[in-house]
C-alpha cells in the first residue's frame, strides 16, 4: 500500500536522538528543547518559541494565554480540523464560523467582517493543506477592530505569503509570522515531525512568559509546588526536540520535494475532465502539505474514488468535515440552521493523494495511472 504520507527519517535524526538518550535527559528538561524552540522561532521570524506536547494543546494554550473565555467569541473557518473548535470550547468561549474560499479552501476572508460582533475577541486564521490564508485583509481587520489574531500554521511549515498589493516586491513572509500568537503541529505527517508535538511562537515577551508557565502546571516562581494559577501539563520532551532538530536539517529538501510532487501530479492529472487540482494563488507559496483534488464526476465521488484507489494499493485521505456538520457539535446545539455550502462541497468531492516527501516517482506514476483508470 502506498501511504498517503510517511515521515522521512535518517542519520541526522538518529544521531540527535542517540545523543539525547545518552544524556539521560529524555523528559521535559534538557538542552535540546530551548535549542529547538529558538531555531524554530528564528525560522518563522519570531522572538519566542514555546514547545508543547501537540498542536491541539498549542491552540488551547494560545486561547488561554490571551485570556479568552466565557462570553467571548472567536471567528474561525468551518473547514478545518476539530482541534480549532476544541480550543475555543475548552476555554469556555464561543466559536463563530465562516465558510471556505472555493479556490484556496482556506477561510473566506470576505465573510469575516459580517461575522464579527461586540463579543468577538479574536480571529483564528487557519492555513489549509499548506496554502496560506489571504492574510493582509485578515490582519488589517484584526488591527482595525482591536482583535487578537491567532494563526494556525499547523499545516504550513515554511509556506509563504506576500501582500497582493505588492506583486513585484520581495515582501514574502513565512506563515507563523502574522499572529499575536501562532501555532504549529509536529505530528508524524508534517514536514517537520517530532512524532507528536507542537509549538507556539510570538513576539510578545510577557505572553511568552505566561505561555511557558501555563504549559508547565503554572508553578509559582518561588517555593516549589505552589500554584497561584491553573495551568496545564502540556510539556514537550527533550527526546522530541532532538528529533525535531534533526528534521530541521532536512526541511529545505523536504519542502522542495513536496512542491515537486505537486508539479508532477498537476502535469499528469490536469487534463482529466471533471477534476480540480489544488491551486496556488500568485501571492502564496504553498508547501502542498497534502496534495488535494476535487472530483465532480457524478458517478464517482471522493468516497468512491478512495475505494477504487485502495483496490489499486493506494491509500488516500478525505477532506475535512466542516465544524457545522460535526455530530458532537450539533448535539450541543452549535451552528443550528447555519449553511456552509463550499465546505460541504469540498468534503463531498475532495480527496488527498499520497504526498509524503519520501514518495517515489514510480509510486506517483502508479497513483496517477490508477486515478486516470478510475475517472478517465
Amino acid at each position: 500500500m502506498i501511504p498517503v504520507s510517511a515521515p522521512v527519517l535518517g542519520d541526522e535524526e538518529m544521531e540527535r536522538v542517540q545523543e539525547c538518550l545518552a544524556s539521560g535527559w529524555i523528559s521535559s528538561a534538557g538542552d535540546f528543547i530551548p535549542e529547538f524552540e529558538a531555531r524554530w522561532a528564528e525560522y518563522c521570524g519570531r522572538r519566542h518559541g514555546i514547545a508543547v506536547c501537540n498542536g491541539t494543546a498549542a491552540l488551547q494554550l494560545a486561547v488561554s494565554g490571551l485570556a479568552i473565555g466565557p462570553g467571548d467569541e472567536i471567528v474561525l473557518p468551518t473547514f478545518t480540523i476539530v482541534s480549532c473548535v476544541l480550543a475555543v470550547l475548552y476555554c469556555g468561549a464561543t466559536p463563530v464560523l465562516v465558510d471556505a474560499d472555493p479556490e484556496t479552501w482556506c477561510m473566506n476572508v470576505e465573510q469575516l467582517r459580517e461575522r464579527l460582533t461586540p463579543r468577538t475577541r479574536a480571529i483564528m486564521a487557519v492555513h489549509i493543506y499548506g496554502h496560506p490564508v489571504d492574510m493582509e485583509p485578515v490582519t488589517q481587520l484584526a488591527h482595525d477592530r482591536g482583535l487578537y489574531l491567532i494563526e494556525d500554521a499547523a499545516e504550513a511549515h515554511g509556506a509563504q505569503y506576500r501582500s497582493p498589493a505588492d506583486p513585484n516586491g520581495d515582501g514574502w513572509r513565512r506563515c507563523g509570522s502574522f499572529g499575536d500568537v501562532s501555532v504549529f503541529s509536529f505530528y508524524a505527517n508534517k514536514p517537520v515531525t517530532t512524532g507528536e508535538g507542537g509549538m507556539l511562537v510570538t513576539d510578545d515577551d510577557d505572553l511568552a512568559a505566561k505561555l511557558r508557565s501555563l504549559r508547565n502546571l503554572a508553578f509559582d516562581p518561588g517555593p516549589r509546588f505552589v500554584h497561584s494559577h491553573l495551568g496545564f501539563n502540556f510539556r514537550f520532551t527533550n527526546l522530541q526536540a532532538a528529533l525535531g532538530l534533526g528534521q530541521l536539517q532536512r526541511l529545505k529538501q523536504t519542502l522542495a520535494r513536496k512542491r515537486e510532487i505537486a508539479a508532477i501530479y498537476r502535469d499528469r492529472l490536469s487534463d482529466l475532465p471533471g477534476v480540480t487540482l489544488q491551486i496556488e494563488r500568485p501571492w502564496a507559496r504553498s508547501i502542498y502539505w497534502m496534495f488535494g483534488m476535487l472530483t465532480e464526476n457524478a458517478s464517482c465521488d471522493a468516497a468512491a474514488l478512495a475505494a477504487g484507489l485502495r483496490e489499486h494499493g493506494v491509500e488516500t485521505r478525505p477532506f475535512f468535515l466542516g465544524m457545522h456538520a460535526q455530530p458532537v457539535l450539533r448535539q450541543r446545539r452549535l451552528f443550528a440552521g447555519e449553511a456552509y455550502p463550499v465546505a460541504d462541497r469540498l468534503r463531498r468531492q475532495g480527496l488527498h493523494l499520497p504526498s509524503g516527501a519520501g514518495l517515489l516517482d514510480s509510486e506517483i506514476a502508479h497513483v496517477t495511472e490508477a486515478v486516470r483508470g478510475i475517472l478517465g
